[in-house]
């Protein structure tokens, strides 16, 4: 089945896609894309949604809504396990981040229609986190630490806000901070490395929360994980350094250190808030490991 389905997050972007996605999809399908279109209703509901149009027979998506939204289909095409059939992916990206087009594009909305209307994809990896309760699959990155404890109290108390939101959930995390251990080893380590830091960042691509540029270095289709570790850091400083969480500096500081991995085990004994693709989940971590080329991508 060559049509595209659509799946629409209505609430993203604080109902901005709601109000924009009809008039968009209009203007594709006017420059010749075959598309059918569907609503999500509730959280996870976008996941439910894939699934059943892959066992329909659609083999390309498109995300209109947010990061959020994209990983929703994913999850939702991959529930059983990388499928057998190959996926591609498109985005009208109308969510409140949007960081994984940061990558390709410093506007990714109009080089994702550009995309689209050429036919042109290209393979991305994935992530793959397996935890004690099942797995889930990333195409930006996961984080546990600082960043992720800032991303659950914007979620689930600021997100109406935006990005003001984000901002006001890193100045109540810097008045409760913690610096606490995720013990892990990565490939082939035999140790445990249980030292306390700032946070972790396991990265697919560069940006996270919009336009925080956590991970330079990381590439989308290389085969390998970006893992940039913060080490501990007191308030005071943490609020001087903040500025290198948004320019690309942060993999510089003395206190910061990253490498390419291929896999990372965890070791940390309890469920723990992790930032994956934007959403925030409480899982225990088991194992984090990269699936080269799994899915392509129109951008």
């Amino acid at each position: 089945m060559e049509r595209f389905i659509a799946i629409v997050n209505p609430a993203a972007g604080s109902g901005r896609a709601g109000k924009l996605a009809g008039r968009k999809l209009a203007e594709l399908r006017a420059q010749g894309l075959s598309i059918d279109v569907i609503a999500s209703s509730a959280p996870g509901h976008a996941a439910q949604l894939a699934r059943e149009a892959y066992a329909q027979g659609y083999r390309h998506f498109l995300a209109v809504g947010g990061d959020g939204t994209a990983h929703e289909i994913l999850n939702g095409v991959f529930a059983d396990g990388p499928p057998q059939r190959r996926v591609s992916l498109g985005f009208l990206p109308f969510g409140t981040g949007n960081s994984f087009l940061r990558d390709f594009s410093k506007d990714g909305a109009a080089a994702s229609v550009a995309a689209l209307l050429g036919g042109r994809s290209r393979p991305i990896d994935l992530l793959r986190l397996r935890h004690t309760k099942g797995e889930i699959y990333s195409f930006n990155l996961v984080s546990v630490g600082f960043a992720a404890d800032v991303a659950a109290i914007a979620n689930r108390r600021f997100k109406s806000l935006g990005h003001l939101g984000y901002l006001v959930g890193i100045f109540v995390r810097l008045a409760q901070l913690q610096r606490r251990a995720f013990p892990l080893r990565s490939d082939d380590e035999v140790n445990w490395d249980d030292r306390r830091c700032l946070f972790l960042s396991l990265n697919n691509s560069k940006y996270t929360g919009g336009t925080m540029l956590v991970a330079p270095d990381a590439d989308p289709a290389d085969g390998l994980i970006e893992f940039v570790r913060w080490g501990p850091i007191g308030r005071l400083k943490l609020l001087w350094l903040l500025p290198r969480l948004y320019d690309g500096t942060i993999t510089q500081h003395p206190l910061a250190s990253h490498k390419s991995v291929r896999k990372v085990e965890f070791n940390v004994g309890e469920p723990v808030d992790v930032t994956i693709d934007g959403e925030v989940f409480t899982i225990e971590m088991r194992v984090l490991e990269i699936l080269p080329a799994a899915v392509d991508v129109y951008i």
